[in-house]
């Protein structure tokens, strides 16, 4: 189950499966569900996710879908992973993950492919799919060597090794470390701050880190930086930034 929650331009999604926010086929649906309507809703300009409770950001996969060893089910399941994930990857509002405690397999999938990552002093965060025989299937083969390097990708992926919050800050895993119980408000203190900016600023921006990511070429893609760069100042976001900056008040940005 997926709990979600608006307020002022922020969206707040919570996992709810306990004991341990394990994700199922239908759950992943939902997720990349509400991911969709979140995309086509321009008053949402960031979104949070967490983990009910204070013990699991999400455990991943419901292990019970593979054990009647039935390949249609499997194969649904990498599907909904890839799809979910993808979808939270690609998302218009900036997303950021609240780790309020182990986020393992597709739990620590879902944090990956949030633009931004939060833990809690107490989180333990793995990829131990190799040790049930499978792999990481959620994107995190190819986003874990993006944010931490190649070296330790192995290490988390081919000998199973779990690393705590203060590891993951050091690697590049997560970008802040807060005390137990402060993710959450950590990270809409955070997506406060996205609210304040241009709306289109950010999206343009969000687009344009992706491109190296995508492995764009340089040349191309500073080229489209320019070009981006003049269509938001030949844009309405731009003339009411500049204003407000020179009057001393909060800008108005325009919605989407």
């Amino acid at each position: 189950m997926i709990d979600l929650r608006l307020d002022r331009g922020v969206a707040v999604l919570t996992l709810d499966n306990p004991p341990a926010n394990t994700f199922t086929a239908a759950d992943l649906e939902a997720l990349g569900r509400t991911i969709g309507e979140l995309d086509r809703n321009p008053a949402v300009r960031a979104a949070v996710i967490t983990g009910k409770g204070d013990r699991f950001f999400s455990a991943g996969a419901e292990l019970k879908s593979f054990a009647s060893g039935d390949a249609a089910q499997v194969r649904l399941m990498a599907r909904r992973f890839g799809e979910a994930f993808e979808a939270l990857q690609e998302a218009r509002p900036v997303t950021i993950a609240a780790i309020n405690g182990y986020a393992m397999g597709g739990g620590l999938e879902c944090a990956l492919a949030c633009d931004l990552r939060i833990a809690e002093e107490h989180a333990q965060m793995a990829l131990p799919e190799p040790s049930v025989g499978l792999l990481p299937a959620g994107c995190g083969t190819q986003t874990l060597p993006w944010l931490v390097g190649e070296g330790w990708a192995k290490r988390m992926i081919l000998t199973n090794e779990r690393v705590d919050a203060a590891t993951a800050l050091r690697i590049g895993l997560v970008e802040q470390q807060v005390p137990r119980g402060g993710a959450l408000a950590a990270a809409l203190e955070v997506a406060g701050r996205v609210v304040g900016l241009s709306p289109r600023a950010v999206d343009s921006s969000k687009r344009l880190i992706h491109q190296a990511r995508a492995g764009t070429p340089r040349h191309a893609a500073l080229a489209l930086e320019r070009e981006r760069f003049l269509d938001l100042f030949d844009g309405e976001d731009a003339r009411e930034g500049v204003g407000a900056f020179l009057e001393k008040r909060k800008p108005v940005w325009r919605q989407g």
